[in-house]
């Protein structure tokens, strides 16, 4: 079971703290709000921690030479309050050395259809699509597309 701690400290900001201890400061993005992440945004950088973390270790188990990963999580929100995700795009740009574009999209299906669990609990509430590049370290850029 994940359980985690939000403590108040000023203004609108909050500190989250995890299960492991380990710490962000969270807060609304009004000029006297402090400083950190908007919650909001939080929930996309959790998605792309979460599928990155899969990513690696799939890409390690098929002995494939990962050499660099960026994945960029956006996410379009209803206009009206709760202010929910209807929609979520992940890009992945996958860096190494002769990576095979079969194992790189493989990674990311069983990322998103088997082990992320933020990206299956938030399958449910907004439509969520990805696309990846291969950047070849010293060769051309492969391009490939998913949905």
């Amino acid at each position: 079971m994940g359980q985690v701690q939000v403590t108040w400290v000023q203004n609108m900001q909050f500190v989250g703290t995890d299960s492991t201890k380990h710490s962000v400061v969270l807060s609304g993005s009004g000029p006297d709000d402090g400083t950190g992440m908007k919650p909001s945004e939080l929930l996309l950088v959790a998605l792309g921690g979460c599928t990155g973390y899969d990513v690696v270790n799939i890409l390690g188990k098929k002995r494939q030479k990962l050499t660099g990963l960026r994945i960029a999580v956006s996410g379009e929100q209803h206009s009206e309050p709760p202010w929910s995700f209807h929609t979520i795009h992940i890009h992945y740009e996958v860096m190494g050395q002769g990576l095979e574009p079969a194992a790189v999209e493989q990674a990311i299906k069983l990322s998103e259809e088997k082990y992320c669990s933020v990206s299956a609990t938030l399958a449910h509430a907004a439509t969520i699509t990805y696309d990846f590049n291969i950047v070849d370290v010293g060769e051309s850029v492969t391009e490939s597309e998913a949905v």
